[in-house]
């Protein structure tokens, strides 16, 4: 069996596994979020909290719960590395510096996951566990609350209530996140990940020195890891580790669970709404993207210049051998259009054109399908803004789903697509601009200057992965980057829970003979055209001086 055909059924067995999941996983997350019963469990932790779950909130008191809940796990997560030295299970590290110690807070509770450092030399146990994996879960659970608190905004009419923070927070994290990362630990356990809280050891004599291991509780952090698509890894080598990411079937799986909340939270969608054919025209745009950009990631991986990379099937630089090319190429364009991050090969490595489809799969905005929560949230956002310029065509006043598509939530939409890439392009100019910043790019020339981009890029889109080429561990990256993660996660929060408050205090308008039919393939096909013009026009001068010119030159 050659390669390409290897690849091809990879990516089938892969729909087929997130199709038979679709329905009944996207119904049930649709009946969590829609119950008005509560778990025994889950009223001991609102007793803890002092929170009420019956009481409903508006958008304002749904932002400052998402706010503050945020800001203490920052706190709390900072203050952990910074204490590591002195806590038990530390294996003997010392605490994180204060750039570091905030860049990482921050990356973990944004859903982010950057990493500038050694997961395996700098975390202990504690820090690992107690800290990153529960961000890996609460995170994710933001996440999806706030999807959640626009698709009742869509739902409901003559009401500004969205929900309640507290109760869809912990319902996310103990009916979904939990249960399903629990069982996705036990397979990879099963499949040769680890799972221990052993000591650093010796391994074995390498070339006159010896190599050293720790082992930790890895499985449980990479089924977390996948399934709320955080992406930041036990490992420094992430899952191209065969401690995290043992076989072939692990990074298939792996990527499963990366694909599975993003997609079947189109199905919740829809059942919440009242109509599952909305949520099927949203899947539609999603898969469209996935299956469109994976196949030309492929066909630039497989098919390339030069004798050497032709004799050797496909650009194997920087891949593992387990996986092959098209196992990578899967895994990279899933993490990339979702808010992952995690890697199975290093994306700097890729030929030209397709690192700079990496690049591009987290301009659109991790939208297809994106991450927990915010890639269902980012593409209802690009539906308005399609609405509205299908309405600006007949000169009718654009509706989408019965609510009238006004100045307000232009106005909010806009805003919310303008953020992400504002944050993305002024962060990477201020740093090949100012004299210090450039001395950390290992490349020179259009490659380097892509690993600055795609840094800023995933860090605004709270992505996580790297170009690997880049040293961030410096006072300014660790800093820029931080704070590009805060902004580009919580304030295109604002603006979605503003929009979600709007459209919840609407009347419903009924359907006329004018109004567009947006669960027809006309109104997927204007929303992959708005998502990829709109992206195209924003980013094109920065990507024609990284991987356009470096795939072009090649």
């Amino acid at each position: 069996m050659g390669p390409v055909t290897a690849a091809v059924l990879q990516l089938a067995a892969l729909i087929g596994a997130l199709a038979l999941c679709y329905i009944p996983f996207g119904n049930y997350m649709a009946k969590v979020y829609s119950s008005d019963k509560h778990w025994r469990v889950e009223r001991w932790i609102y007793k803890g909290i002092g929170a009420d779950p019956d009481t409903e909130m508006r958008w304002p008191a749904y932002l400052r719960g998402v706010l503050a809940f945020s800001f203490v796990g920052v706190l709390f997560l900072y203050l952990l590395q910074r204490l590591q030295g002195v806590l038990p299970g530390s294996l003997g590290f010392s605490s994180v510096n204060p750039a570091q110690s905030f860049n990482t807070a921050v990356s973990f509770v944004t859903n982010t996951n950057w990493q500038s450092y050694y997961g395996e030399q700098t975390m202990g146990h504690v820090v690992q566990t107690a800290g990153l994996a529960v961000q890996n879960f609460v995170s994710a659970a933001v996440g999806i609350a706030v999807a959640v608190a626009l698709v009742r905004g869509f739902a409901r009419s003559r009401t500004g209530e969205i929900g309640n923070f507290w109760s869809d927070l912990v319902r996310g994290t103990v009916r979904i996140l939990v249960p399903f990362a629990a069982l996705a630990a036990v397979i990879l356990v099963a499949c040769g990940a680890i799972q221990n809280f052993s000591g650093i050891h010796e391994v074995g004599q390498f070339m006159g020195g010896s190599q050293q291991w720790n082992g930790g509780a890895v499985a449980s952090q990479e089924a977390i890891k996948e399934f709320g698509t955080n992406g930041g890894g036990y490992f420094n080598a992430n899952s191209a580790h065969p401690f995290e990411n043992p076989t072939p079937f692990t990074n298939l799986f792996e990527i499963f669970l990366i694909l599975l909340i993003p997609f079947a939270l189109t199905r919740t969608f829809g059942v919440m709404v009242g109509s599952v054919k909305q949520g099927y025209a949203i899947l539609a745009t999603m898969g469209t993207i996935w299956l469109g950009f994976t196949a030309l990631m492929m066909w630039t991986e497989f098919a390339h210049h030069g004798p050497a990379l032709q004799l050797a099937g496909g650009a194997y630089e920087g891949k593992e051998v387990r996986f092959g090319v098209g196992g990578s190429s899967i895994f990279a364009v899933a993490t990339t259009l979702t808010s992952t991050g995690a890697v199975d090969s290093f994306h700097s490595s890729f030929t030209g054109l397709g690192g700079g489809i990496t690049l591009l799969s987290m301009m659109l905005g991790e939208i297809a399908p994106g991450g927990t929560g915010s890639g269902l949230y980012g593409i209802l956002i690009m539906a308005v803004i399609a609405v509205f310029i299908a309405g600006l065509m007949v000169g009718r006043t654009p509706e989408y789903l019965g609510k009238k598509i006004g100045a307000r939530e232009i106005k909010l939409s806009a805003i919310y697509i303008l953020i992400t890439p504002a944050l993305a392009l002024v962060f990477a100019a201020a740093s090949m601009a100012l004299p210090t910043p450039p001395h950390s790019m290992l490349n020179s020339g259009a490659h380097g200057f892509s690993e600055v981009l795609y840094a800023f890029t995933s860090a605004a889109n709270n992505n996580g992965s790297a170009f690997a080429g880049l040293n961030a561990n410096t006072d300014w990256f660790n800093t820029m980057t931080g704070l590009a993660m805060l902004f580009g996660r919580f304030l295109p929060m604002v603006f979605v829970l503003a929009l979600a408050g709007s459209l919840a205090e609407q009347r419903p308008v009924p359907a006329t003979a004018g109004t567009l039919r947006t669960e027809k393939p006309l109104f997927t096909g204007l929303l992959v055209g708005a998502i990829l013009i709109i992206t195209g026009l924003t980013y094109f001068p920065a990507l024609a001086l990284g991987p356009l010119a470096e795939g072009l030159a090649s």
